[in-house]
């Protein structure tokens, strides 16, 4: 069992100041994040692909037990006909995302928000994820944000192949709490810029709760600070995770 907390992405400029220190090189950014944060999720992979190398130097960056999830591509999320992506998800996994290797977490696909639940159609798309690319063991994390993805059908779709849907703590989208794979992938999104840790004490102590209650019987947790007030997300993850520690 692991909980792994932290933010979306790591260069931000409001964030320079507030979490990276004043005059912290751009280029060790990713470094410092890493020593203060357990995982990151990677979503410039969602806009375009990268290189192999640039993979590899992340996972160098960041200290053994850390953990990176990735955006998956958008062109294979956002598309009228799911079951048509099979060639844009492998170009998304032959990228080299492989090359981050033991720091590899999960890997998110995030769905439009005018995307409706279509059984057969989704169905076809979650047959093709692998369980594996270049021997390295995959898990998939699905963001649905219609509400028609609120249906016991999808569930299980998603239980079938053990790949977890995304609790996203938000007004917008759907709140799905089902526990469908070996680990729990949370994305929060209500911090607040009046408050010095994004999240009031009381908040914090209910996600380390929270994170605790779904990391029973050894499944592991991904939780991200992911929008809301964006520069107070850094604090919000680390006041998480001392929580966590004590």
């Amino acid at each position: 069992m692991s909980i792994h907390v932290g933010i979306g992405g790591w260069t931000y400029e409001p964030w320079r100041g507030p979490f990276y220190p004043p005059g912290h090189p751009q280029k060790r950014e990713l470094e410092y994040a890493g020593q203060h944060l357990t995982g990151i999720e990677i979503n410039g992979t969602y806009y375009g692909s990268q290189k192999p190398e640039t993979f590899a130097s992340w996972a160098e960056a960041v200290p053994d037990g850390f953990r990176f999830s990735v955006k998956a591509s958008r062109f294979a999320t956002n598309r009228k006909r799911l079951a048509d992506a099979a060639g844009s998800v492998e170009k998304f996994l032959a990228q080299g995302v492989t090359r981050l290797g033991a720091r590899l977490g999960p890997i998110l696909w995030q769905f439009m928000a005018t995307k409706r639940f279509e059984r057969d159609d989704f169905a076809s798309f979650l047959d093709l994820l692998p369980e594996t690319q270049d021997g390295l063991p995959l898990r998939h994390a699905l963001e649905v944000r219609h509400e028609s993805f609120c249906d016991p059908d999808f569930v299980d779709l998603a239980r079938e192949r053990n790949m977890a849907i995304v609790f996203a703590d938000s007004d917008e989208f759907p709140r799905i709490d089902e526990p469908t794979a070996d680990f729990t992938y949370a994305r929060l999104q209500r911090s607040r810029e009046d408050v010095e840790t994004g999240y009031d004490d009381k908040a914090l102590d209910r996600w380390a709760k929270q994170a605790r209650d779904w990391a029973q019987g050894g499944r592991d947790v991904y939780l991200f600070f992911i929008a809301g007030a964006k520069v107070r997300n850094p604090a919000a993850a680390q006041a998480l995770i001392e929580k966590l520690g004590s």
